[in-house]
Parts: structure tokens; sequence; C-alpha cells
């Protein structure tokens, strides 16, 4: 079985410890280093070539934030993903960090199960945001948007219409298979779709893909 390797990026050495444990307790993950600085971080996501990143907010020398934008921007770093943690369910920096390129994230009191899943999902390039998260931050982004380009390059004007049905469900934050049930097709023809919105749009994952949705008005929040 091949393994997702898994980097921890967290200064906080007795919760990095916990994580440790706990991942390499899942016969499908492998914690393949630790960063205490979101420096560390970008480096090691080179040299441990990591799966995903679980990247802690606030971190000394270079935030969780500014690492995940380094990471996300580097070519040679296309395949990585990062999984933001955060002491805060909603916090106004997870707004910066989804413009940053991160794939979701995850409340640090967050159940054990629930933690191994996520790094699953974000590995797949699933987003991970709830509806009631996902409606509440791109609400506030809409309203301050961070300082400097769009993450996402491109319009939706080049999406089919079945495309753009599909990118405004998962905005909303349904699954592949919810998605499939309410438009009759199968969850493959639905990830298909989905795959050639980003490739169309230059979104690196469907987190990307949510930010881009309510950019540009095709899904509002409320």
């Amino acid at each position: 079985m091949t393994r997702i390797r898994v980097l921890l990026a967290d200064d906080q050495k007795l919760i990095v410890a916990g994580f440790r444990v706990l991942i390499d307790s899942a016969p499908d993950l492998a914690v393949v280093g630790e960063a205490a600085t979101g420096r560390e971080a970008v480096e090691m996501a080179r040299t441990a070539r990591a799966d995903v990143v679980l990247m802690d907010i606030r971190m000394p020398d270079l935030d969780g934030i500014e690492a995940t934008r380094l990471i996300t921007a580097d070519p040679d770093l296309s395949d990585v993903k990062v999984l933001i943690l955060t002491t805060f369910e909603i916090d106004e920096t997870i707004l910066h960090a989804l413009h940053a390129g991160a794939g979701g994230f995850l409340s640090k009191g967050v159940e054990p199960a629930d933690l191994l899943d996520g790094i699953r999902r974000v590995a797949r390039g699933d987003s991970l945001l709830s509806p009631r998260a996902t409606r509440t931050l791109i609400s506030r982004f809409r309203q301050e948007p961070p300082p400097g380009p769009a993450p996402v390059p491109g319009t939706l004007g080049g999406l089919t219409p079945r495309e753009t049905e599909i990118v405004a469900l998962v905005a909303v934050g349904l699954a592949n298979d919810a998605i499939a049930q309410r438009l009759y097709v199968s969850p493959l023809t639905v990830k298909t779709h989905i795959n050639n919105a980003m490739g169309k749009l230059g979104a690196r994952d469907r987190a990307q893909l949510v930010v881009l949705a309510y950019q540009s008005g095709l899904v509002r929040p409320g």
C-alpha cells in the first residue's frame, strides 16, 4: 500500500508528538518530517517529498500562511497539498490561508478520526470546508478581500453550462456523491467535470475553486 506522506509543521512539540503517533497509527499515512518554523516547512516540503503539509498558522520565522503561499507558488511542489490547522473554527486568517492556496483547514480540537480523514481528503484534492464555514469565510472574503492578485487566474466564461453548475454546487459545500445524486449522474462524471473546471481556471484544488465561485459572483453568501 502506498502511504500518504505527511509533513508536520508546528512549533509546539507536544502537539507534534501527538499528531505523529496518531498519523503513524494509520496504515495508509506516514509522517515524513517535522518543521518548527514556516521556513523549515517550505524547505522540508521539498526534501521530504511530502504529499500533505499539516500546517499551523502561527509559527516563528515565517508564519503558516506565508509558508503556504511559497509552497503553492512553487511549480516543483505542485503536487503538495496544505491542510491548515487553527485554534478557532472560524478565524479571519483562514481567508488569507485560502487565498494563499491552502486546500482546507481543521480546528486543533478536531476528533482524531476526522483529522486522519481530512488528510486523506486533502491528499485527493478535495477541499475541506463545511458549507457553513464556506459561506462565512467567503462572505468575509468578499467584504474584505486580502491584498494582492486573485489566487486563481481566469474567469468562468470558458466553462460549459454543466461545469458551471457543478462548480456552484462545490462552492456550497456538496461532496461529489451528493452532487451526483442531485444531477442524476455518476460520481465519476462529477469528478471529471470538476477536474476539467480546475484545469480551465488554473485552480490548484477545490478550495481555490470555491473561492473563485464566490469571487466571480456565481454563488453569493447566504
